[in-house]
């Protein structure tokens, strides 16, 4: 079994935007302006743990994805599998 990076999970993050054709970044740059993309998901770290979020308006708010809140690198990495799995099994 190898270690889970936090470039493999970039890396599902960006699978998961392009299957549910969601922008690929959380913010965007316009002149001095920052606004949030609305249904971008992205990672949140804190507490020595990440989870996987979405961006729910142009304020930047998110809404948890990942059910197991702020987990390890694995535990998300296994959880994201899935959730890319059950989106394209439709």
């Amino acid at each position: 079994m190898y270690r889970i990076t936090q470039k493999d999970l970039e890396t599902m993050t960006e699978r998961i935007n392009k299957a549910t054709d969601s922008p690929e970044t959380p913010y965007d740059r316009t002149g001095g302006n920052i606004s949030a993309n609305i249904g971008n998901y992205h990672l949140d770290y804190a507490y020595g743990g990440v989870k996987l979020v979405r961006m729910t308006n142009t304020g930047g708010a998110i809404r948890v994805i990942s059910d197991n809140g702020y987990g390890t690198k694995r535990e998300l990495y296994n959880w994201m599998q899935a959730f890319l799995s059950g989106m394209e099994a439709h």
